[in-house]
């Protein structure tokens, strides 16, 4: 059976997640997280893929990021997990896979559901009980969109420029958005849109995508309320 084509569009924003295989360590030390972190960024600036949010986790990556063509995340994507491969099989002295198959990842409606996706990746160490507070986790992006940390690999989304007038206002609202967990339901539909590879947002949106695409956008019958299945497994 032919694969089902991706979903990209040149600026519309994407989540992606890489797993290791058979949910393996792929992260063994800080030292892995800085080369993955650097290889991203060449990639990124080489396709032209805006980063908004990431998280560096044991055994899988959360990408949300904007393309400038469709062919930019399929890329960037490549590139860094060839290179990383290479890297992490020379470091252990291993052979073979790292990576769960193709990575996943579905197109995302700024209007709905962009902020969603900025806490529900940034909160996925606080799901994992690793740490108490997204704060407390060095390998990801909050330092930055939460404190204004420096970054050369983050780009500001448009609507976390429209957070606030100055940096301090945009930073201050910013962190008041993770007083709360990202609702159950929600998480639901982000993983199973995730891993079907279609588009999170609403009956407008997947529309608009189906039309400029000519690719089914939706995991599901129009109607049915977000988070109707059984409660699944978080990411």
């Amino acid at each position: 059976m032919p694969r089902k084509p991706r979903l990209s569009v040149a600026g519309v924003c994407e989540h992606v997640i890489q797993r290791g295989n058979n949910r393996q360590v792929i992260f063994a030390t800080e030292e892995d997280m800085k080369a993955y972190l650097t290889w991203l960024k060449e990639y990124s600036n080489r396709f032209q893929v805006s980063i908004h949010v990431w998280v560096l986790m044991t055994n899988h990556v959360h990408l949300l990021c904007t393309p400038s063509s469709p062919e930019s995340i399929s890329k960037m994507m490549q590139s860094l997990g060839r290179m990383y491969v290479m890297y992490f099989n020379r470091t252990y002295q291993r052979t073979g896979t790292l990576w769960e198959g193709r990575y996943r990842s579905c197109l995302v409606e700024s209007d709905t559901y962009l902020f969603e996706l900025y806490r529900y990746i940034e909160m996925n160490p606080v799901r994992a009980n690793m740490v108490t507070y997204p704060d407390d986790y060095n390998w990801s992006s909050h330092q930055c969109n939460a404190y204004g940390e420096g970054s050369t690999l983050v780009t500001p989304h448009q609507r976390y420029l429209e957070l606030g007038r100055t940096l301090e206002e945009r930073q201050s609202n910013y962190r008041a958005l993770f007083k709360a967990q990202v609702a159950p339901k929600v998480v639901l539909g982000i993983v199973e849109a995730t891993n079907k590879g279609v588009a999170l947002g609403s009956d407008k949106f997947i529309d608009e995508i189906e039309a400029l695409t000519g690719v089914r956008a939706e995991s599901k019958k129009r109607g049915r309320k977000l988070g109707w299945k059984k409660k699944i497994t978080e990411d």
